[in-house]
């Protein structure tokens, strides 16, 4: 045994083992380390001789005997760095983005996978579209498929290919994305889905989004309901669907974010603001900017209820026509508030409406199949999807809207629906004091039709309760012409009832996306 030498418990249980054959045991221990090294030296060797070898290839390479002039110019190599040819990409066969996959939206599928968060770049904004150059008639007939080996083929695909969130997603084909805010409250990252149908012909690309209040339901009923009923093979264009923006909201039954901020007053958004902010600029610059047009669902708020419309610019000419090409709904002029998605939309040239239906937690089959309907009949009016959604007659546009307001505090009843035409002295509803019993009718100062209305509940002084639409043949309303033109000192007008009847403030309608 040699001095010096030291072995663990387990080299000694190893060396003490008698072999099977019954061979005596091995006791000779420095023997047995000496034919280790000498193994590990002949390891060594062997892999020099790797290295040396593989850098002898290398000269070769580098004096032509390798075969590389069979695909690079001789003197491409002696050219800089950002001239020379690349032999992969010039196959044009390898992809550095991951391809989507082509799928059911109705089948089950399991726990989404992240997808990279490519970094935005200025030049993808979408500049102002106009409808009339997406109108049928405008729209390229389908290529013929050619056969998959020939070159056009491939150029055509890739011409028609969508790039979104790291991910190419072929023509022809519907999938599920997801997106991932860059900065989220839990600390970890919480993919939000995204539903792509992305169609067999050229088109325009259209975005819907809804729940960007996470309390507001029905806009993610019409959103599924939409996707799921595309076929891509009849698609001209793509349509791009984020049925819950604001996941975190939506998990605790709540308008805002979890720092009680409104994410609908955050867009475009920055990436160094707070986390609102920060959040609307990843949805803005990971999706918005690719989309050609956008219908942003909302509902009402605060227990209020909205009649299906549309909130649109109708000074801007582009989102005049889109929100025209929505046969069935109603029209409200409304110009959209700082920091709405609306507003950084249509400021980057994407031409965008509000599609309002229904109240904040309930799911309601009327007001989501009118919506539902209304998109469908702007996918026809594109000229994306032939379908027969469109409305027999134009609903009527209403270019103001006042919103009345109760002097008094109480318990609320109304005596009218939505979407009712009411006349100046009509009842619209009573507040009651649970206290005296003493009851009180709220008389409307003027005729319009009922947009919007508070849901029967307790109600304090100054309360919104109705939104009127004033109709633009009875004196109240003003031309499209006019809107710019407004008396702001005449916004608010205060009328004093009497101990029976009680006429409601009045106050322009603000925008309440």
């Amino acid at each position: 045994m040699s001095v010096g030498a030291v072995y663990t418990e387990k080299d000694k249980i190893l060396f003490r083992r008698q072999w099977v054959s019954g061979k005596t045991c091995v006791n000779d221990y420095n023997t047995e380390i000496s034919n280790r090294k000498r193994a590990r030296g002949l390891g060594f060797c062997v892999l020099a001789c790797v290295v040396v070898s593989a850098l002898a290839a290398n000269v070769q390479a580098d004096e032509g005997h390798t075969g590389f002039e069979a695909s690079v110019a001789p003197n491409d190599w002696n050219q800089p760095a950002d001239q020379r040819a690349n032999p992969r990409a010039s196959t044009g066969t390898e992809s550095r983005l991951p391809k989507a996959e082509n799928i059911d939206l109705e089948a089950l599928t399991p726990e989404l996978k992240l997808t990279p968060e490519p970094t935005p770049s200025p030049a993808s904004i979408a500049e102002p579209a106009v409808l009339n150059a997406i109108q049928p008639d405008a729209v390229e007939p389908a290529a013929a498929k050619s056969a998959p080996t020939e070159p056009s083929a491939a150029v055509e695909q890739i011409a028609k290919s969508l790039i979104l969130l790291g991910t190419e997603v072929p023509t022809n084909m519907t999938t599920r994305l997801s997106w991932s805010p860059t900065h989220t409250f839990e600390g970890i990252a919480v993919p939000t889905p995204v539903l792509v149908v992305n169609g067999a012909n050229p088109g325009p690309r259209l975005c819907l989004t809804a729940a960007v209040h996470g309390d507001e339901l029905n806009g993610i009923e019409i959103v599924r309901r939409v996707l799921y009923r595309m076929d891509p093979q009849n698609l001209a264009g793509t349509v791009i669907g984020v049925p819950i923006v604001n996941l975190q909201g939506f998990r605790r039954g709540s308008r805002y974010l979890p720092d009680r901020r409104d994410l609908n007053r955050f867009f475009p958004g920055t990436d160094y603001g707070s986390s609102a902010s920060r959040i609307a600029n990843s949805l803005f610059n990971e999706i918005i900017v690719h989309c050609d047009a956008l219908v942003d669902l909302h509902t009402g708020s605060f227990y209020r209820s909205n009649l299906p419309q549309l909130r649109a610019d109708l000074t801007n000419p582009h989102v005049e026509e889109l929100a025209h090409a929505f046969s069935s709904l109603v029209v409200l002029h409304s110009k959209p508030a700082q920091g709405t998605l609306r507003a950084a939309a249509t400021n980057a040239g994407i031409v965008t409406v509000t599609l309002e239906a229904g109240e904040p937690m309930r799911l309601q089959e009327e007001e989501v199949s009118a919506g539902v309907e209304g998109v469908w009949s702007l996918l026809n009016s594109m000229g994306m999807y032939p379908n027969d959604f469109a409305g027999d007659e134009p609903q009527p546009v209403y270019y103001q809207s006042k919103w009345l307001r109760v002097n008094k505090g109480g318990i609320l009843f109304s005596k009218v629906k939505l979407g009712s035409h009411v006349s100046q002295g009509d009842l619209l509803g009573t507040v009651t004091d649970p206290i005296t019993n003493a009851r009180l009718d709220i008389i409307s100062p003027i005729s319009g039709r009922v947009l919007g209305m508070a849901l029967d509940q307790v109600v304090v002084p100054g309360f919104a309760a109705y939104r009127i639409g004033l109709e633009p043949d009875d004196g109240n309303g003003q031309p499209v012409e006019d809107l710019n033109r407004v008396d702001e000192t005449a916004h608010t007008s205060q009328v004093t009832p009497d101990e029976q009847a009680m006429t409601p403030a009045i106050q322009d309608a603000e925008s309440s996306e």
